[in-house]
């Protein structure tokens, strides 16, 4: 896109010593804002014990702020923190001009990105709940929504919510709560119909951008060699937000369930995470979690410590969990490496997949038993499920049923507890 065509805006944070490094945050920033196709013009920060509480910066560096924005034609500012409904008021009428936080921001790109029904009724519910008690303070910066930012108009959202008021926003939340609740439903249905099958469940959670879709698709090109299984993958933030379920199979006759999910990254809104909690309830369902980290990124203990802590908030900090290194070719040679649950790969080269498909596989089949079954030719269709869900060594027809010996879940031991030969 040409420089001139992007809305140009102006990055404004308070160190309050809280971040280790602060000049991290206000990068991640910036890359939110060109995430959303924006212009970075300038930066200013402020160290402070603690935000002004009614203009989050000091008075002195308002008027430094407005000379800055006159100077670089700044068209909107974007603070670094999340703004109170009287600091954000309190700002634009300073500044004559449109101001935004960072969590509005965050709002922004998923509005933007939302593809699913039910992806776009999450972002709306966060979006609304977010503006409920801003309403007279965002009305400016959402007048300048819908085609501002480049290509990545809202399409009215801005314009929709200026012109409900706080009680039919409370009847809209209501509305948009039920009609997501249908859509979640579908989804808990094929959520239990995969778990009834028996074959395992494994989640890919992990920071934005660590490579998450780059390796689901590796592994469906290489063991499912399906290219219309693929999923989207972009080097920039939150290039994905629909959660994506693909069945991997060697061939083995072990295969599992891998779950693409949605990015997480440093103070998400906690909006967002409650909006799409039944979509990232497949990591909570999970019986493994690959947690993928930018081994690349210097940042990336950082990063882990934040998707530790979202994951705890989803109720997904006990799931067994493997640390996938990716991006590790850039730092190190010698790969793939195996320690434990740790393996360094590189999802785009295509380096340690088969190694992590091994890992995956002696992890989630750890509890499997070899047992044999004999099936009577009236209940033969069971034969079929234990081709697809299970490691059968052989099958033979005898006279009184068909004898299978095969490797499955506790769970189909349990089921089928009336075929196993003792």
């Amino acid at each position: 896109m040409e420089e001139q065509s992007r809305e140009k805006v102006f990055l404004v944070g308070v160190d309050t010593g809280a971040e280790e490094d602060y000049d991290v945050c206000m990068e991640e920033l910036a890359n939110l804002a060109e995430a959303c196709f924006m212009q970075v013009v300038g930066f200013m920060t402020q160290k402070m014990e603690a935000v002004n509480k009614a203009l989050y910066i000091g008075s002195g560096k308002v008027e430094e702020l407005k000379q800055a924005i006159c100077h670089t034609e700044a068209s909107l500012v974007i603070f670094e923190d999340s703004l109170s409904p009287s600091q954000l008021r309190n700002l634009q009428n300073e500044l004559k001009t449109p101001v935004m936080d960072r969590t509005n921001l965050i709002l922004d790109i998923f509005a933007n990105r939302a593809k699913t029904r039910e992806a776009k009724l999450q972002v709306e519910i966060a979006r609304l709940k977010y503006l409920l008690p801003r309403l007279v303070g965002l009305h400016d910066a959402l007048s300048r929504q819908g085609g501002a930012s480049g290509n990545m108009s809202n399409k009215g959202a801005g314009e929709k919510k200026l012109e409900l008021d706080r009680r039919k926003i409370e009847h809209r939340i209501t509305e948009l709560n039920k009609e997501l609740e249908t859509v979640s439903t579908e989804r808990r249905t094929q959520r239990k119909r995969r778990r009834n099958s028996g074959i395992p469940q494994v989640s890919l959670a992990g920071y934005t951008n660590a490579g998450k879709s780059t390796l689901l698709n590796a592994m469906v090109e290489l063991y499912n060699g399906e290219e219309e299984k693929k999923v989207l993958e972009k080097d920039m933030l939150f290039a994905t937000l629909e959660t994506s379920v693909r069945r991997i199979d060697d061939k083995r006759q072990r295969p599992f369930y891998l779950a693409d999910t949605v990015g997480f990254i440093h103070k998400l809104p906690h909006g967002l995470v409650k909006a799409f909690r039944s979509t990232l309830e497949e990591i909570k369902d999970s019986d493994l979690i690959l947690q993928v980290v930018d081994f690349s990124d210097v940042n990336y203990k950082k990063h882990m410590e934040t998707t530790s802590q979202t994951l705890k908030e989803l109720e997904a900090g006990e799931v067994p969990m493997i640390l996938v290194y990716n991006k590790a070719d850039v730092c190190m040679t010698d790969l793939p490496k195996v320690m434990g649950n740790r393996i360094y790969i590189s999802a785009k080269e295509k380096i340690g997949i088969e190694e992590l498909y091994n890992l995956i596989e002696k992890t989630v089949y750890a509890d499997r038993q070899n047992v044999k079954l004999l099936i009577p030719y009236t209940e033969g269709y069971f034969v079929s499920y234990f081709c697809e869900n299970a490691q059968v060594f052989s099958k033979e027809y005898l006279e009184n049923g068909i004898l299978l010996e095969v490797k499955c879940s506790p769970g189909d031991i349990n089921k089928f507890s009336r075929f196993i030969l003792k």
